[in-house]
């Protein structure tokens, strides 16, 4: 199996900020799936889980609760990792606890360098763990 990035699954019902994130990553050369609600995102995970690498959620939207989105995601792929954004405190206890190593908070609002940053360095402790 190739330790290659993969692709991103970016969820967020902001059109602004998902535009935002996708286009930067895009330009880092990351492979970028977008979603604006969590059941398209499910779909996209649901439809190909081993294509994705990682995915970055919004905390707060409507739908799945981003617990049971990244719940669900996690348990699809053992080697996802997720970021989760949010400018509020976020309880990621049951998150974390379901894996270990592959979660990572990212507080809103954050700089586009910011959001490369993270990735980086999920993927630098994802790389460290094979």
């Amino acid at each position: 199996m190739s330790h290659a990035p993969g692709r991103i699954l970016i969820v967020d019902d902001e059109p602004a900020l998902l535009k935002m994130m996708s286009m930067y990553l895009r330009r880092l050369g990351y492979d970028v799936t977008t979603a604006n609600t969590t059941e398209t995102a499910w779909s996209e995970m649901e439809a190909a889980p081993s294509s994705f690498a990682g995915a970055v959620l919004d905390a707060t939207m409507a739908g799945l609760s981003m617990e049971d989105l990244a719940l669900r995601m996690l348990g699809a792929s053992s080697s996802l990792w997720v970021i989760v954004a949010s400018g509020y405190p976020v309880d990621m206890t049951a998150i974390e606890a379901a894996a270990p190593g592959r979660v990572m908070f990212l507080h809103k609002p954050f700089a586009p360098e910011m959001l490369a940053s993270a990735v980086r360095r999920i993927l630098a402790a994802q790389e460290e763990e094979l």
